[in-house]
């Protein structure tokens, strides 16, 4: 029996293929991607593609935004429109680093005799596009109109 080490998630397994396909067919090589596919699956020591595909954990999560989108949504509470400066995906694969650069200042402070103004802000967002963190109410910090 063969020792499998940790997988990378289907849709790299599938990206693999994919490389290896085009790399074929410059070498005069072609194979279809289904051949691909199982010479993939061989390289992980599977019997076949099915097998590996079962023991692969799920695709990534795709992130919600790219670097240099327009966005808006709510910071705590205000509403904002801006762009998106910086983007780092996280080792989880769920969540990333979002940096967000706002077209006007966000005033954080809801009391009326003074002020604090934001003009950037980093972040952790979900693929949902939403911060883990929360306001007293309940609601996320950040939560972009996708």
């Amino acid at each position: 029996m063969s020792t499998h080490h940790a997988l990378p998630p289907r849709d790299v397994l599938k990206d693999q293929a994919r490389r290896l396909r085009k790399t074929l067919e410059t070498s005069s090589q072609p194979v279809s991607h289904g051949r691909a596919l199982e010479l993939i699956a061989g390289q992980y020591g599977y019997r076949d593609w099915n097998t590996l595909s079962a023991s692969a954990p799920a695709d990534r999560a795709r992130p919600p935004v790219q670097v240099g989108d327009t966005v808006r949504g709510t910071y705590l509470g205000q509403h904002f429109t801006g762009a998106v400066r910086g983007l780092q995906a996280l080792s989880d694969d769920r969540h990333y680093r979002a940096t967000i650069v706002f077209d006007r200042p966000v005033d954080v402070v809801t009391f009326d005799s003074f002020s604090a103004l934001r003009h950037r802000v980093t972040l952790t967002i979900d693929e949902r596009g939403r911060t883990r963190e929360r306001t007293s109410n309940g609601r996320p910090h950040l939560e972009l109109a996708l």
